[in-house]
């Protein structure tokens, strides 16, 4: 499995342990102040609470942090006169007493920078104030520094700043690991639709040209589900979709194969009405079906049948493409999953990485084959997710 996979799977993990934590916290503080507990109880709250908000200003990776806002809630966290962060342009954040502070915090993080340690810096050369320094490691580089301002500086102060400055370094770390699996899925997708552009138009657009002189009405017709499938699939918006949306772009496709394939293609849909709203990952069955004409029937000389189903099992969704072409070998379809994609089934290991990426390692595909037999491809979703954005409006 790909590392960006794993850490992204690491990332979900603590975020889901963060999340109980604060939901703990946040119930017992809303039934009121006397069932905090004790003081360290109400502290551990307030810390929590802040963190969290420091989390998410840092949460934009190493290019996009929202400094300012993090520097204002980590002075509430250290109880410092002024925090800055200080990024690796040198450009100081700064929250607090600020005045003359700037260029104070901007050398104090050079000096940081430089020798790649924590430091404490005496108010004659700071200002009015002392500092302690602490520097932010991303990947083994100095990104930057955390610089906190007080009178005086307490031994506290100074070990609060360093252990702010690690958590900052790992806070930018999964900004980026997240901005890497939304690399990754972009990635995937062009990938998906650049297996379609090739093969299929070229097909589509010979079919209906067949038809112009025959049957206009038709090659308007089969214009029109062009123009449909090619908007679904290169659209831009969300990772995610319906059910019934991928089935309408499958049905543009296949309208366009059977004007190909005449009688030898039969499709048979047996969809529970139920599913329809069940949101899955974009473009995740229309290549399955594309897979299947493409890889099961269009070998053979005779065609043959389609099956797009789908059924409730009360938590999951169950998809399932079906052929009953010429099949495969069950070991090279493990294969196909598991080793590194081929040109020609690009569209089935994308689709079993993605599914992996959103579920976890039992989300992928499962198939079924053998030679002369047929091929059966089986996805389950679940059917609530609602931290899933379908793009659609």
């Amino acid at each position: 499995m790909p590392d960006a996979v794993i850490f992204a799977g690491v990332i979900g993990v603590v975020a889901g342990a963060l999340l109980t934590l604060a939901l703990v916290f946040a119930r017992r503080f809303a039934f009121g102040a006397r069932d905090l507990g004790s003081e360290a109880e109400g502290a551990e709250y307030r810390t929590l609470h802040v963190v969290g908000l420091a989390a998410s200003a840092l949460r934009g990776g190493r290019d996009a942090p929202d400094r300012a806002r993090a520097a204002r809630h980590l002075r509430s966290l250290l109880r410092a006169r002024a925090v800055a962060i200080v990024g690796p342009d040198g450009d100081v954040a700064i929250d607090g007493s600020a005045d003359g502070l700037q260029a104070s915090a901007a050398r104090v993080a050079e000096r940081v920078r430089a020798t790649g340690r924590r430091q404490v810096f005496p108010a004659r050369r700071t200002g009015d104030l002392e500092a302690v320094g602490a520097p932010i490691v991303v990947d083994g580089e100095t990104w930057g520094a955390v610089v906190a301002f007080d009178d005086p500086v307490r031994a506290p102060l100074v070990r609060a700043t360093g252990e702010v400055a690690t958590w900052c370094a790992a806070q930018l770390a999964l900004g980026e690991l997240e901005a890497s699996r939304t690399a990754l899925a972009e990635a995937q997708l062009r990938a998906l639709r650049a297996q379609i552009s090739p093969h299929f138009i070229y097909n589509a657009l010979t079919a209906i040209a067949s038809f112009i002189s025959t049957d206009p009405e038709r090659a308007r017709e089969l214009v029109l589900d062009f123009a449909d499938f090619t908007r679904y699939s290169f659209r831009r918006q969300g990772e995610f979709t319906t059910l019934a949306e991928e089935l309408g772009s499958i049905h543009s496709y296949l309208t366009l194969e059977r004007a190909r394939f005449g009688d030898r293609l039969d499709v048979r849909l047996r969809i529970a009405p139920e599913t329809l709203s069940t949101v899955i990952p974009f473009l995740s069955v229309q290549p399955l079906v594309e897979n299947a004409v493409r890889h099961g029937l269009e070998p053979g000389e005779s065609g043959g049948i389609i099956t797009i189903a789908s059924h409730d099992d009360g938590t999951h969704t169950e998809i399932t493409i079906e052929d009953d072409g010429v099949g495969m070998e069950p070991s090279v379809a493990a294969a196909l999953l598991s080793g590194p994609a081929s040109a020609a089934h690009v569209g089935l290991r994308n689709v079993d990485t993605r599914l992996r990426q959103f579920y976890g390692p039992g989300g992928g595909l499962v198939v079924e084959t053998n030679p002369g037999a047929g091929t059966l491809v089986r996805l389950r979703v679940p059917r609530s997710q609602p931290q899933h954005e379908t793009g659609l409006g």
